[in-house]
């Protein structure tokens, strides 16, 4: 093969100020600063080389601007989970963990695994994913200020944490009334946000989070969407043995957004929606464990949400059962 021509397959371990690359083949490495300095450097480095594919770890949102950066620029890059990078490090025997090793071992998942690409998404989906993720954090906050205060026992103490439940309980109200104002101001999400709500037991939060931070709803089949989430359950059979079946991975802070409305529409007795009130009380009498129900019904309502977005279609328990 041309070696003009020849892939090649970027590694790039983060960190809050730096970035370790490593290319294949070659194994060449660099280290840079995480700033604009940094991504310049490494985009000059990069220019030269043909069918360049870049693969790099979701950190917790520290990923998105060198992504968008080299992206930009016009690299193929691809952000996957650090448990499949994890694994297959561990596959092929590569247990120590460094910085720079990490970075090789991104090299090599990328050329001989190549993932899906990373699609940037807009502007405006990034900031109202980033104000739904602030009100997570803010309502966490509250949590924990609240269990505090049925431990303490001193006034100076109880005046302190009141203060800062009243000052987070406003921080919640101005971001519940900015991120409404976000939706509102696009046609698409309005609509989008129209449709969730028309189920029993999706309110403004658990809509405003598929719509923040599940965009490909609408555009994936039921097993998809269901796997994208972590409701999916994988089977684990060897030979005779049929082992329980388990959901893994996905996108935990949907499935827990998820969960209070799966809760509130097959559990609570004020929410009107009899489809999914009527699954839950099969499976309870076929014996299933609470968990497994709770997570049968949220696929369930995931299935139902993903299919009305699909066809642009309100909640209609009629045509949209919940089905076994």
């Amino acid at each position: 093969m041309d070696e003009a021509c020849t892939p090649t397959f970027v590694g790039i371990d983060l960190a809050k100020a730096s970035f370790d690359v490593c290319t294949l083949p070659g194994k060449q490495r660099v280290s840079l600063a995480y700033n604009a300095e940094g991504t310049q450097q490494l985009v000059d480095q990069l220019r030269g080389l043909t069918n360049c594919l870049i693969v790099m770890e979701a950190t917790g949102g520290l990923e998105r601007r060198l992504a968008a950066d080299l992206v930009d620029a016009g690299f193929r890059v691809a952000v996957v989970n650090p448990r499949q990078v994890r694994d297959f490090a561990k596959g092929f025997g590569q247990l120590a963990k460094t910085d720079r090793i990490d970075a090789y071992v991104l090299a090599e998942f990328a050329l001989h695994v190549q993932p899906r690409l990373w699609d940037k998404p807009p502007e405006k989906q990034t900031e109202l994913e980033e104000f739904v993720t602030r009100r997570r954090q803010l309502l966490a906050m509250q949590t924990m200020e609240s269990n505090r205060l049925a431990t303490v026992t001193t006034k100076p103490n109880r005046k302190s944490i009141l203060k800062i439940l009243r000052l987070l309980k406003q921080q919640i109200a101005q971001l519940d009334a900015f991120i409404a104002k976000q939706i509102a101001s696009d046609d698409d999400w309005r609509k989008k946000d129209e449709l969730l709500q028309s189920v029993p037991g999706v309110g403004p939060a658990t809509s405003a989070a598929l719509i923040a931070e599940l965009p490909e709803l609408g555009k994936l089949n039921r097993q998809e969407v269901a796997a994208l989430v972590g409701v999916a359950p994988f089977n684990r059979d060897s030979g005779k043995n049929t082992g329980k079946r388990r959901i893994s991975g996905g996108r935990a802070v949907l499935r827990a957004a998820l969960y209070m409305a799966a809760f509130n529409a097959g559990f609570n007795r004020r929410v009107a929606n009899s489809s999914l009130k009527n699954f839950a009380q099969r499976l309870r009498n076929a014996g299933k464990a609470f968990k497994v129900v709770v997570t049968a019904c949220i696929r369930k309502l995931l299935v139902v949400l993903n299919t009305m977005i699909k066809n642009n279609t309100p909640w209609n328990p009629k045509f949209l059962p919940v089905s076994p």
